[in-house]
């Protein structure tokens, strides 16, 4: 079983992975075949649990390779910092934000950049939640609630490990903005 977990990015994704090192029984990565193509950039290994915001736009060949036996998580953060986080990173000349406004909207030109990040949250969002619409292994997971809904995810999949060293990691910022 391979658990994939998908967010929108700046919500806590690598806080996520690095929690999941703790567990014994499963890999993990964060972004780990971003930079992959064609059947590499899904091959994961068996009963890993990867966090990357980019599969929210691959979600049709990801329901081609791993459909509904795999296990969803969908990870959100509240809209305000996380657009706010999102804002703050278009001075970056790459990037997921570059790429939405200038790729996607095709430059959606005099656009502040708050806007474009809200517009971009609700993509994902909408997204992710008409994938999910059919997968029988789903769970919500908020960084508002993360150390409760993180306790629940290690119960859901059989985790194994060092729980306590896991839910410690939600107390440090990993990539922080």
């Amino acid at each position: 079983m391979n658990v994939f977990v998908l967010n929108s990015g700046r919500c806590g994704s690598a806080t996520f992975i690095k929690a999941c090192r703790h567990i014994s029984n499963f890999s993990a990565g964060h972004e780990s075949l971003a930079t992959r193509l064609g059947a590499e950039r899904l091959a994961y290994p068996p009963r890993h649990i990867e966090a990357d915001n980019r599969l929210s736009w691959l979600l049709g060949r990801l329901d081609d390779a791993y459909g509904a036996g795999a296990y969803y998580v969908h990870q959100t953060r509240a809209l305000a910092p996380t657009a706010a986080s999102f804002s703050r990173r278009f001075t970056l000349d790459i990037g997921i934000m570059p790429a939405y406004q200038h790729g996607i909207l095709m430059g959606a030109e005099g656009a502040e950049p708050l806007a474009v990040a809200k517009d971009y949250l609700h993509t994902i969002d909408s997204n992710i939640r008409h994938f999910l619409r059919d997968k029988p292994h789903q769970m919500h997971f908020s960084l508002e609630t993360a150390q409760a809904d993180f306790a629940r995810f290690w119960e859901w999949i059989g985790a194994e490990g060092d729980k306590q060293a896991a839910l410690a990691e939600w107390h440090v910022r990993h990539n922080a903005s």
